[in-house]
């Protein structure tokens, strides 16, 4: 479990504001899953989703997606796990592969997977709810933003420690939402050597 507690460029949970942040959320409690439960709650729905809210700057790293109260999906995700890797819940990173508007073409959504003792690795998705997105924390079931519906989409089942090198082009070289949204990193990810799967959960 060390790699999915790790602290990491773009995972920085040892950043004081993010350290500062993952204790406040977990005041009061010991229990990994009520923390899990504020820690998800807090990144849904008090972090923006950039283009939801057209909100510059594009954000990637925790400290900075804390600092600017705005992510698209994958960011949002690396804060997510930067609180709860703060607060010694291993957090990794997961991943779909989606149609725009319900048609190709399609981009990848960046998801969270967390391991909680009472049911091994559960996936949530703090991209934020909107009009037909109602995701959801609910162990042991599993409620996220989007489900596999089209040809082509994809739920991949790996866990990755780390961002993936796609989504990181995209966030590090794009200046702009709009231009991330002209940009929106796609890819088979399948076929990647991950860490940990769902299915060994």
């Amino acid at each position: 479990m060390e790699e999915f507690l790790a602290n990491s460029t773009y995972i920085d949970w040892q950043h004081p504001a993010v350290m500062a942040q993952a204790q406040e959320l977990a005041a009061g409690t010991e229990d990994q899953a009520e923390i899990a439960r504020r820690c998800f709650h807090f990144v849904r729905d008090q972090i923006r989703h950039s283009w939801d809210y057209r909100q510059n700057p594009v954000t990637c790293k925790a400290s900075d997606v804390l600092a600017h109260g705005t992510g698209y999906c994958y960011a949002k995700s690396h804060l997510l796990a930067a609180l709860l890797r703060a607060n010694g819940v291993p957090a990794g990173l997961c991943y779909q592969r989606l149609t725009i508007g319900n048609e190709p073409p399609f981009c990848l959504h960046g998801l969270n997977a967390v391991y909680l003792p009472e049911h091994g690795w559960y996936r949530i998705d703090a991209r934020g709810n909107k009009p037909g997105v109602q995701a959801e924390f609910c162990p042991p079931q599993e409620q996220l933003a989007f489900a596999i519906n089209t040809a082509g989409e994809q739920d991949f089942k790996g866990i990755w420690a780390e961002p993936h090198s796609t989504v990181l082009a995209v966030l590090l070289n794009q200046p702009t939402v709009e231009a991330v949204m002209a940009h929106l990193p796609d890819g088979d990810l399948s076929t990647d050597a991950t860490p940990a799967s769902l299915a060994h959960s």
